[in-house]
Parts: C-alpha cells; structure tokens; sequence
C-alpha cells in the first residue's frame, strides 16, 4: 500500500530472521546521503557507553524502540532485556491505544496511538477468533473464548508474553458472562473475574447468577457468590475499580428501569446479603451501558433513551459514580453524534487513563473523549473500509506496557 511503511523487527537468529507484523500507516520522508563513503560511517556503539545508550533508546516511543532493535544484534539485545524494559517503563508514559478490529472473523486489527495519532496493523496472539470476550488493565488483556466460556488467556500485546489460566468453576456455556481484569501497577499481580448468568428452564423471571475471579498470587479461582435473581440478570460489561466489582444487570420485566449497576467487594468473605442490596439506580433510562476503570474510579458511558421510546437512542452521555451517586461528566455534543451516521442502541466504548473510545458498530469512525481536557475529537482516519452493509465493527483499549508480564 502507498504510504506504508513496516514496522520490522528481527530476531537476530543464525539461521532465519522474522517479521513482526505490524505496519504503522503513514508517510515517512526517505533519508539521503550524498556520501556513501564507508570511510565515514562512524558506529554509535564505538562512542556511547552501553548505559547511556540504553538511556537515550529508553527515551524513544513504544513503536520506535522495535524499529531499533532491527538496526543491529547489539541493539536488539539491548530493547529485549528485563533491565531496559524496566527502565523504560519509567520513562514512557504511553496513552491507552485503541484495537479495532477489521470487521472479519479472523483476529487481526488496526491499533490506533493517540500520541502519534497512527494507526499499526495488529494481530492478536494466542486467539483464533474476533468472537471473544476481552477485558484489559494496565499492559495486560485477558481473552475469554465466546463458546464456552472457559478458555482464558491473559498476555501482553506488545511483548507477546502469554499465559493460559487455568478453567474457571461454574457451569459452562451460560446465557450471558461478563468478564473484568485488574492489575496491580507495582507487583504486577493480577486479578480475572467473571460474572455468569443462566436462566432457570421455562422460567422468564428467573436466573442463576454466579461471581468467579481469579488470583495471579495464588493461581487459583474462588467462587463467592452464587445466586437465584428474581426480575434481574447479569449481562455482558463489567469492571474492577479500587478491589470492587461493578456489573450492569439488566431487568427481565418490563415495568421500571431496565438497568442497575450491581457491586461486590472482591475481599469480602461470602454472606448471606442477597446482591439486590448493593444495586445503585442508572443516572437515566439507557439503552445500553459500558463501564471503565478511568484511574481507580469508577465511569460508565451509555446510550441515553428517549423519554417516550426508552430503546431507541438519542445521545451519549458520560457518567462518574462518587461513591453511590452519578456525577455527569459529558453529553456527545450532537454534531458527533451525528458524525456517526446510523448510531445503534448499542454500540462498543472503551477506556483507561483520561481516554474514552466509542465506536458504532456500524462503521470505523472512532471518537475520543479526553476526560482530563473535557475534550471530544475524532481519531485519525482508520485504514479498515466498510465493504459490504451488514459489516460490524469492533474494539476495545488497551495500555502499551513494556515491562508487564503475566
């Protein structure tokens, strides 16, 4: 493609070398050297002591720092250590990127950069389908397969350090799961959880309802709550925020709000309270609900319903809870909104840090909300096209950490 140019990085191997596959989608302008006298070609390496090279390349951004460790064996040995990972890692203070994937089933995408403002063609590795659940925290994504629901994996996307979690307890193949990840930033210690809902047999009122989360300490799943709901059901989105777990239920009637925003301490002992006494009122009818761990606090975008037409969107609003009320934040101003085009009841939103991403499922547009600045803009322009009407589009954020491993 015009315009593109490859982001190589080589695995300084006797006998192969190999490509990572991501391409950063922009122009650079090519280097010219009127004298190609080797004679005056002068290593940096025979000038800078190691200590101060690994200073300077710490001060590169994520992307750049791949494309120096293809400049030589030394360079690359340098950018793949533990020591200079570490060490960058105080240095970079990277904003949450954003995965988009291109609207097929296969698991391969566009990341966008906010700081740069590119987009990177992206694979996502050990996953061998978009159809997955995904939750991320700090550098780390945990993947949950979409069949049944017991497959997890949880790796660095930047480093491609993987690892698969032992199969969660409860019952397979539930009606709907929800699925948060929580990293600790100084041990690295994490924390998976899933919230699992299934419906009792002919019984439209009804559903079992199920909490599971997993410790990276101990390597092992606990089950603290698992419940008969009358008139309630958990549904798909759920977060981690300050050792508490926030998920939306959803009504299974319909007479009142449809939503409510459910909480559970995860260091809490299992007790005979019933989850309907956590439940906190949604700030207004939605249509749907995403909620995000914006700095250990609590935020949650949703679809705001028409008074008289409560499924049927129109706008977008940004919500903080303090303590167990809604402080609103922002409403999409409507000229974004319409920037959308078609705009589902429904439709993908993600964040971490001061960044909040939100896309239609009905095309690649990405709008970002900066929560520090009170600012919306549109992203740069991603490479996937719409090809065909009935094509979904997808993502989630994710935060680009070197030193982070599972």
């Amino acid at each position: 493609m015009e315009g593109e140019t490859s982001w190589i990085d080589y695995q300084f191997d006797d006998n192969k070398t190999q490509e990572l596959d991501l391409r950063v989608f922009d122009s650079y302008p090519e280097l010219n050297d009127d004298d190609n006298s080797e004679s005056n070609l002068i290593s940096i390496d025979s000038i800078l002591p190691d200590d101060l090279l690994e200073r300077i390349l710490a001060l590169l951004p994520i992307v750049s720092i791949f494309k120096a460790g293809a400049v030589s064996r030394k360079w690359y040995e340098i950018v793949h250590s533990r020591r200079f990972l570490c060490n960058a890692s105080r240095v970079l203070v990277p904003k949450p990127w954003y995965f988009m994937f291109t609207g097929s089933d296969e698991p391969i995408g566009y990341a966008y950069d906010p700081m740069d403002r590119k987009w990177y063609s992206f694979q996502l590795p050990y996953i061998e389908t978009s159809s997955c659940f995904i939750a991320s925290s700090y550098g780390l994504v945990c993947f949950m397969d979409n069949d049944s629901r017991s497959e997890l994996h949880v790796c660095n996307l930047i480093t491609k350090d993987h690892k698969k979690l032992v199969e969660p307890p409860g019952q397979k193949f539930p009606d709907y799961s929800a699925l948060a990840l929580s990293v600790d930033s100084l041990s690295h210690s994490y924390t998976a959880a899933i919230v699992k809902s299934k419906q009792i047999p002919n019984n439209f009122i009804q559903w079992n309802l199920s909490i599971h989360f997993y410790s990276s300490e101990t390597g092992m799943w606990v089950s603290p709550v698992k419940e008969l709901m009358t008139g309630w059901r958990g549904g798909d989105d759920c977060v981690i925020c300050d050792g508490v777990l926030y998920f939306l239920v959803h009504s299974t009637t319909l007479t009142g709000n449809q939503h409510a925003l459910a909480t559970f301490n995860l260091s809490s002992r299992p007790s005979n309270g019933l989850l309907i006494d956590s439940f906190i009122p949604v700030p207004c009818s939605l249509t749907c609900g995403r909620l995000m761990n914006m700095k250990g606090n609590l935020v949650m975008v949703g679809g705001i319903g028409k008074q008289d037409r409560p499924g049927i969107i129109k706008g977008i609003g940004i919500w903080a809870l303090k303590e167990r009320d809604w402080e609103e934040v922002s409403r999409m101003p409507h000229r974004f909104f319409q920037g959308f085009g078609e705009f589902d009841d429904v439709f993908a939103s993600s964040g971490f840090d001061n960044l909040v991403y939100i896309q239609s499922y009905g095309g690649p547009a990405l709008l970002v909300f900066d929560m520090s600045s009170r600012q919306w803009k549109w992203s740069q322009k991603c490479p996937v096209a719409k090809r065909f009407p009935l094509q979904l589009f997808t993502g989630f954020c994710f935060q680009p950490r070197l030193e982070i491993a599972p």
